[in-house]
């Protein structure tokens, strides 16, 4: 299968995940999910982003011209470090704290528990903002013109927000206020990963450009 082909497919997934993380999230600040079932599925979805998200992203890096591809490895470098922090999080959130919770357990897990300013805390904060980065590195491997004109935008979008997300994580007062000021971010980051996708399936039958 081509590497074009395989990034479009992975950044429709990703894509989808994100859409999926972004509506668990507004319905568990409205109230209409029950714990524990909204923290698994927000973990989850958030966990499904990861894996296609690196391969759409990696697909991009091959399929871009040799003399750009400075931008689109350093972009990947944030990818991994995305990748390798919320991993961690998600997994130890899905797979010990949540079930120990369940099991009325929750006294050992407590420093293990995502909660506003805890070590996973700023482990998603560090994977967040490593996201945001790996769109703004990228941006000067995108041309100004035709789709890549629109893919290059949402990435520069994208990482606009990334001084809010900041904000939301690291402000020393959480509130679901507070969530809302990186409300921006469910619309940009879903939107770049499409984007980039539709660009990739554009590009479907020309050869891969070797790293």
């Amino acid at each position: 299968m081509a590497i074009s082909r395989v990034g479009y497919w992975s950044g429709l997934a990703a894509f989808t995940a994100t859409t999926a993380y972004v509506a668990v999230q507004l319905l568990q600040v409205a109230g209409m999910l029950r714990s524990p079932m909204d923290e698994v599925l927000i973990y989850a979805t958030s966990l499904c982003i990861v894996v296609p998200f690196i391969l759409e992203m990696l697909a991009f890096h091959y399929v871009t011209p040799k003399d750009k591809q400075f931008w689109t490895h350093a972009s990947l470098i944030f990818v991994i470090i995305y990748a390798v922090f919320v991993t961690a999080n998600y997994v130890v959130q899905l797979a010990t704290v949540i079930p120990l919770k369940i099991a009325g357990a929750s006294e050992p897990i407590r420093l293990l528990e995502q909660t506003p300013h805890s070590l996973f805390w700023d482990y998603d904060a560090v994977g967040y903002i490593s996201m945001g980065l790996a769109t703004l590195v990228a941006v000067p491997a995108l041309s100004g013109t035709g789709l890549e004109k629109w893919v290059r935008a949402s990435f520069i979008a994208n990482a606009a927000v990334t001084p809010l997300i900041s904000v939301v994580y690291f402000y020393p007062t959480f509130s679901n206020s507070l969530l809302f000021l990186g409300f921006p971010w469910a619309i940009t980051a879903p939107l770049f990963m499409l984007l980039l996708a539709l660009m990739l399936r554009q590009r479907h039958g020309q050869p891969a450009v070797a790293s």
